[in-house]
């Protein structure tokens, strides 16, 4: 044990422990919300909880993957990281198809269910968020784990500011407009993401 600890692989092993349980605590939470958040997404027919939906689908694909990216070397990482942002822009294009579908069939979602889904989302994804906190430093992994939990909350706060802004002025287009600047931070996230893999793969070279 003594020869463990010292050339740190105990260490290691605790970390790569304490990472793999808080995955798997925000992997459920985030599948449990996508059914939630996309089954009100239909019944009040929002392009923004759509949006964070598809989100929470990602982000439980992801911290799958993280969960097998876990002690594994630094090219394995970079590769499930790369992989992480390919669904993330997946996730920005399927919400840009889905705008132009409103503005050719537009419509007043119902800003109530939008307001309860998004507050509920909000509190889900601020525990996950909580959770990450002390790994979102730790390697390429977790860190693009860390970087789709942050988007979750900007994301629940947008849906909370469209579901307002519905009511306000009693139209469809706050809610296209609220979804296209997700679509946005979906595609910048999905930039910062790829970045981060490139840099871990070539050093992993």
């Amino acid at each position: 044990m003594a020869d463990c600890c010292q050339d740190k692989s105990c260490a290691l092993e605790r970390l790569r422990g304490r990472q793999s349980s808080t995955l798997k605590t925000v992997l459920w939470i985030n599948a449990v919300m996508f059914v939630v958040v996309l089954a009100a997404a239909r019944y009040a027919s929002s392009t923004a909880l759509l949006a964070d939906s598809l989100d929470n689908l990602g982000d439980a694909l992801t911290y799958a993957l993280s969960l097998y990216a876990v002690g594994r070397g630094g090219r394995a990482k970079g590769g499930v990281s790369m992989l992480k942002g390919t669904l993330i822009l997946g996730a920005a294009l399927f919400v840009v198809a889905q705008i132009g579908y409103k503005i050719l069939h537009p419509g007043v979602p119902l800003f109530d269910a939008m307001g309860i889904v998004g507050a509920l989302a909000l509190a889900a994804n601020g525990a996950c968020l909580a959770l990450l906190w002390r790994h979102r430093h730790e390697d390429v992994n977790m860190s693009s784990v860390w970087e789709c939990s942050r988007n979750d909350i900007a994301a629940n706060l947008a849906v909370l500011l469209a579901a307002f802004s519905v009511w306000l002025v009693s139209s469809g287009w706050p809610d296209l407009v609220i979804g296209s600047l997700l679509a946005l931070l979906f595609l910048h996230s999905a930039a910062r993401v790829f970045r981060a893999s490139f840099s871990a793969l070539r050093a992993a070279a």
